[in-house]
């Protein structure tokens, strides 16, 4: 056979093959989008009644009574920000040194179980951190880690105020600890990544290892460690479980972070499978309309502050 013909033969196969995977790849993108827009479009659907009844109101009232039909969604928002805040700056600060500990100072043979106990951490059933919270932890933050902070930190408002043992902070540390897997194990995963020839030449000028891993290995994996706690960060605001069991599920806006709050995801769990009334059904599904735009937003956020930070670097 004619080899021109045949060598022609092969790229014909080799293009529809190209092609084929091409259509393939858009087709996928092309589905994720949609399933993205139709999500929000059911959202804003199902939380229609709400949205012409109460408007933009609901987002700045406070008042959550089912009874009179009255919903506002500020305590709930407020519960999900600060409960997230606290778990992603605890899980942040503890899992990146945690990391650095791993990738780069713990001996082979005790970096590998570590690593290996850190990640099945996060294949734990939220419903466990969520009992272990309300019988471990809460009564810990009642009797000892309460009492304490009050005792040092007792003039800051965020520690004033009685004791429960459920509460903002309970949630945000049962939080930390479900994040914490996220970021340490990722983050390991980047700071191993960084090239050892990075690592050489600042000891080469003289750094020592601390100075090494601070200067050159963290700035050098910043973009993703930024990308695991944004990860983490995701995981914290949509929790439901384990946050239900520990927060207290107050609708009220307080100072201490003693005090019980409620979170959006909270409120949909506790009383979607109660709620009677279109107006009740209405907003609760707009609360997931909230969890939804919140979530992008602080993505989205996270992309700016990670846009603007590679470029000054």
């Amino acid at each position: 056979m004619d080899q021109p013909a045949q060598r022609r033969r092969r790229y014909a196969a080799v293009a529809a093959t190209d092609r084929a995977f091409l259509v393939a790849v858009y087709a996928a993108v092309g589905l994720f989008v949609l399933l993205v827009a139709l999500l929000f479009a059911s959202l804003v659907h199902g939380s229609w009644p709400s949205l012409r009844e109460f408007g933009f109101r609901f987002l700045w009232t406070s008042q959550w009574n089912p009874v009179t039909n009255q919903f506002g969604a500020l305590p709930l928002i407020f519960g999900t920000l600060v409960s997230s805040f606290i778990a992603i700056l605890l899980a942040g600060v503890v899992g990146v040194l945690a990391a650095a500990f791993l990738a780069e100072f713990a001996p082979r043979w005790l970096a590998r179980p570590l690593s290996f106990i850190i990640e099945l951490l996060a294949a734990v059933p939220s419903v466990v951190f969520g009992l272990w919270g309300l019988f471990v932890l809460a009564p810990a933050v009642r009797t000892s880690i309460g009492p304490f902070l009050q005792k040092t930190l007792g003039f800051l408002p965020i520690f004033g105020g009685p004791i429960y043992g459920v509460g903002l902070l309970t949630a945000g540390l049962v939080l930390a600890l479900m994040i914490l897997p996220t970021v340490t194990a990722i983050s390991r995963e980047v700071i191993s990544a960084i090239a050892r020839d990075q690592r050489e030449a600042a000891m080469a000028l003289g750094a020592t290892k601390w100075e090494t891993v601070a200067g050159v290995v963290l700035p050098a994996a910043r973009v993703g460690i930024f990308g695991a706690i944004v990860l983490a960060l995701g995981r914290a605001l949509g929790e439901t479980i384990a946050t239900t069991m520990v927060i207290g599920n107050r609708p009220e806006i307080a100072a201490s972070l003693f005090a019980p709050s409620y979170t959006l995801a909270s409120v949909i769990a506790n009383e979607f499978t109660e709620a009677n009334g279109k107006i009740y059904v209405s907003a609760l599904v707009e609360l997931g309309l909230l969890l939804f735009l919140v979530s992008f937003v602080v993505n989205g956020f996270a992309r700016i502050l990670l846009y603007t930070a590679l470029r000054r670097g």
